[in-house]
């Protein structure tokens, strides 16, 4: 079942990733992973499944998305893309993987930019998260206890983070704080989708009727 939310209503939402890429490299105060995997399936707090599929981030709206660490907006972005031009300190690109991100922090001058490097670099912080809003997705399985949301198409990212949550595994997206979002989109597109059908078994039982009455 095919179903495009409108994407000014359509809720803004965080997912988390445990990835197993999200590292520092070689170079000085650099620290690279993917803050979006494509065609994995997550579990979005019991209520449904849920897929990115691959060109998902196509024309994706990547304006100005800053990097954040727990989604923590009070504070200054530890690096900070717009629209990758020479102004950015951070990278976004999509991949076969998903959406990648390559910072470049201010360790020497941010302590909370050091903080976190090194926490990335010890393996204490191995959690990506991002914010976004969805412009087309499908749904399959409405009448089966966990339907299966596939994500079309992304409208906007608004920020990635680094998040130091529990660990959860690599398939596995954790829904912070928006599951009561989650929930609602989940019971909107239940009940539209009872509503179709139970229209369209009334058109059908309309139809038959009316056959019924042409053949006597």
């Amino acid at each position: 079942m095919d179903n495009n939310p409108n994407p000014q209503t359509e809720a803004i939402i965080k997912r988390k990733f445990v990835v197993n890429d999200f590292a520092t490299t070689d170079e000085k105060g650099k620290i690279e992973g993917h803050a979006a995997v494509f065609n994995q399936r997550a579990d979005i707090g019991g209520l449904f499944y849920e897929t990115i599929e691959r060109g998902a981030f196509d024309g994706c709206d990547f304006t100005d998305v800053p990097f954040l660490i727990n989604h923590d907006k009070r504070k200054i972005p530890i690096a900070r893309s717009r629209r990758n031009n020479g102004n950015s300190t951070m990278i976004i690109s999509v991949d076969n993987v998903g959406l990648l991100i390559s910072a470049n922090l201010d360790i020497e001058n941010n302590l909370e930019a050091r903080s976190l490097h090194s926490a990335v670099k010890r393996g204490d912080v191995d959690g990506m998260s991002f914010e976004f809003r969805v412009k087309k997705q499908r749904w399959a399985g409405l009448d089966t206890k966990i339907p299966t949301r596939v994500i079309e198409k992304f409208e906007k990212v608004f920020e990635v983070s680094a998040v130091n949550d529990p660990a959860y595994s690599e398939t596995d997206i954790y829904a912070r704080g928006s599951l009561d979002s989650d929930r609602l989109t989940l019971e909107s597109v239940r009940s539209k989708y009872e509503l179709d059908n139970s229209t369209n078994l009334e058109a059908e039982k309309l139809k038959i009727q009316i056959m019924m009455e042409v053949t006597k």
